[in-house]
């Protein structure tokens, strides 16, 4: 029983620090206050390879680092950041990947991981950042569609994929089943 404890803190740690990592991998636009960054890769892995309880603690923890002043935001820290128009996204992932590590499936399925995180995560991450934007910058709902969504969905299709494949892959090893 320990060991498992002890397993589940490791996994849940590791992917805190690959959260952080990961958010600092960006290409900046011109025409938003959002960047894209590797760290939505980063929150579909971690749903894929832990429960939703653990997914939400790795979410919690990233987003407290944050909001405490520490660097692991993108483009600036501390409250601020979570204040801010790109603010929704933060909060949103709080509910979309552990509902998204919830609809994964007891089975690894890259299909059904790619189809889940198209359906919920990314929909839900998105209205979220619609909410922040509209209500920070006070533009219309086509104006904030144009600067949190549209730029940012070939991205995240591509992210989703990628570790939807590594995720089966880690799930397998995880699980002791190898590759």
């Amino acid at each position: 029983m320990q060991r498992n404890k002890v397993r589940d803190l490791t996994k849940v740690s590791m992917c805190v620090a690959l959260c952080c990592v990961t958010s600092f991998i960006v290409f900046p636009l011109p025409f938003t206050p959002t960047m894209v960054t590797a760290l939505t890769f980063s929150l579909s892995l971690t749903a894929y390879i832990l429960n939703p309880r653990q997914t939400f603690t790795v979410i919690l923890i990233y987003i407290l680092l944050g909001a405490v002043g520490l660097p692991v935001f993108a483009g600036g820290q501390g409250l601020a950041r979570l204040l801010s128009p790109v603010g929704g996204f933060y909060f949103a992932w709080l509910i979309a990947y552990p509902l998204l590590s919830m609809a994964k499936g007891a089975t690894p399925n890259i299909k059904r991981y790619i189809l889940a995180n198209i359906l919920i995560a990314m929909p839900i991450t998105y209205a979220g950042g619609l909410a922040s934007m509209i209500l920070f910058m006070e533009i219309n709902l086509w104006q904030a569609f144009m600067m949190a969504v549209l730029p940012f969905i070939a991205g995240d299709l591509t992210k989703a994929g990628l570790a939807a494949v590594l995720g089966v892959k880690l799930q397998k090893v995880l699980e002791g089943r190898g590759l």
